[in-house]
């Protein structure tokens, strides 16, 4: 694939960028709250822009995907509060929802009235995802479900979350697993916050106590939820990864205006690693092109051939590094807070919340096996 831009590309580029200048509110602004901001871009069509047509997107090319998430990373426009939602399950039910299901979620998805969160990892079940003990059985016309899942993000401001859940009494692994909808206000489920060490709590446990849903509200049959599970998990690395990775440069680039600031480029340690992080980063963002690229010309997935596994590998342990580079170059200033009793800044949050990045979506070690095992069939770890 020619990755040059097209007349047309630059074109939309421009369009892109100069509406994101006019709209981009400043500090302060009402506007600037993440909710109100992804309504104002879902009232412009803004948002949902690689769905098709006919279910609300505006259809873009995949050229077109790369280039939007690359303004709007560039922007520094406020963060999307239903990524979940909009990049994950509205692909999941196009692929594989009923046409009631459609018609009633992607609406809530595209206007961001409905925000989501995903019910996949458990104490016992996070990076093998396959060890879910959640159940759910039938009653009537309901599901109840009754179980906990952990680490699930923004489940305090969320109004449905999708589960996997084990509605199959025996199985075992990948069998027997349903994919379920389910809303959140409800007496049977109950959300507690988990304190990270940024001081925040984006992460959440939800235990499930007889909780319910609609009999309805499975998506694929029932049994069938690790297919839909695997499906989903397929969306997860797109193109908006291009996007993410604009986000890390302007990261760096702070960085580098930090080290300027306060002399610490005059280092030669500090440049070489400087220099080192500028290099990966580009090079991460050309194996990114490359599997889109592929994509594109019908050669595979961007994910598929274990692509999907080594970018983790690659971006989790570039943008952990970039944390430590980080408190380098601020030197003593880093070893304490701003205020009493526990304000961060921006490096500091960067420094703690980066360590989780090689655990959470798959932990670096999960990502090795599946490479090891999947791609290049090396005998699989002992069990036991």
């Amino acid at each position: 694939m020619d990755l040059s831009e097209s007349p047309e590309d630059q074109a939309f580029r421009a369009e892109v960028r100069a509406w994101l200048e006019e709209h981009v509110p400043a500090a302060g602004d009402p506007l600037a709250h993440p909710l109100a901001w992804n309504r104002h871009l879902a009232e412009h069509g803004w948002t949902c822009v690689g769905w098709p047509h006919e279910h609300g997107g505006r259809g873009l090319s995949l050229m077109h995907q790369v280039i939007f998430h690359e303004e709007y990373a560039r922007s520094d426009a406020p963060g999307s509060v239903n990524h979940l939602g909009e990049q994950l399950l509205g692909p999941t039910l196009i692929a594989f929802g009923t046409d009631a299901q459609k018609e009633r979620f992607l609406p809530g998805i595209r206007s961001v009235e409905e925000l989501w969160c995903q019910g996949y990892s458990e104490p016992g079940a996070g990076s093998d995802l396959a060890n879910v003990q959640t159940r759910a059985r039938l009653d009537g016309d309901d599901w109840v479900i009754d179980g906990q899942k952990v680490w699930t993000s923004n489940a305090h401001d969320a109004a449905w979350i999708f589960v996997l859940a084990r509605t199959e009494p025996g199985s075992e692994r990948h069998h027997g697993l349903s994919f379920l909808l389910v809303p959140m206000d409800q007496e049977g489920i109950e959300v507690r916050p988990i304190e990270q060490l940024t001081g925040e709590a984006e992460f959440n446990e939800v235990f499930f106590t007889g909780a319910r849903t609609s009999s309805d509200l499975v998506v694929g049959a029932p049994g069938d939820g690790w297919r839909v599970a695997m499906g989903l998990l397929g969306f997860e690395r797109g193109v908006s990864t291009l996007g993410q990775q604009v986000g890390f440069a302007r990261e760096l680039e702070g960085v580098v205006s930090l080290a300027r600031d306060n002399g610490a480029l005059d280092d030669p340690v500090i440049r070489d690693r400087v220099a080192r992080s500028k290099v990966e980063l580009e090079v991460m963002r050309l194996n990114a092109l490359r599997g889109l690229s592929a994509a594109v010309a019908g050669e595979g997935s961007a994910s598929g051939g274990g692509a999907a596994s080594i970018a983790k590998l690659v971006w989790a342990n570039w943008h952990r590094d970039l944390g430590e580079l980080a408190m380098a170059v601020a030197g003593r200033e880093a070893l304490t807070v701003r205020e009493a009793p526990y304000e961060l800044d921006q490096w500091q949050r960067l420094f703690l919340f980066s360590r989780a990045d090689t655990i959470y979506g798959g932990s670096d070690e999960i990502q090795r096996n599946i490479l090891a095992e999947r791609v290049l069939h090396l005998p699989k770890e002992p069990k036991g």
